[in-house]
């Protein structure tokens, strides 16, 4: 399950308005490389809409069947919002609908 934590609008190339929802998934331990401790964290990812605003800030706090995938990608650099570092990254996270996760493990066990 993932639960939607807000919302933006946007502008698309041609100049016109629409909106993405900003959601998350559960909480996860991760292990610190420099420390090796573990800290709480949850991936998260924004999904675009036909929606208006209205209806965009009703679904503040809805719950959707499905998880947030990590999928490998070209790299491309991103800054830490905290510390202003720039890293590389080579992955980025998308939702997945229980629905689709379902039909690629039929696939993969075909």
């Amino acid at each position: 399950m993932v639960r939607v934590i807000a919302y933006h609008e946007n502008t698309n190339l041609a100049g016109e308005k629409f909106y993405s929802l900003s959601i998350q998934g559960g909480i996860e331990m991760v292990k610190s490389k420099e420390s090796g401790n573990f800290y709480a964290t949850a991936r998260k990812t924004r999904i675009t809409t036909t929606f208006d605003e209205a209806t965009c800030q009703s679904l503040i706090g809805e719950s959707l069947t499905g998880s947030i995938q990590k999928v490998e990608c070209e790299p491309y650099e991103y800054t830490v919002p905290e510390s202003g570092e720039v890293i590389t990254m080579h992955h980025t996270f998308t939702y997945m609908p229980d629905e689709l996760q379902s039909a690629e493990a039929a696939v993969l066990a075909d």
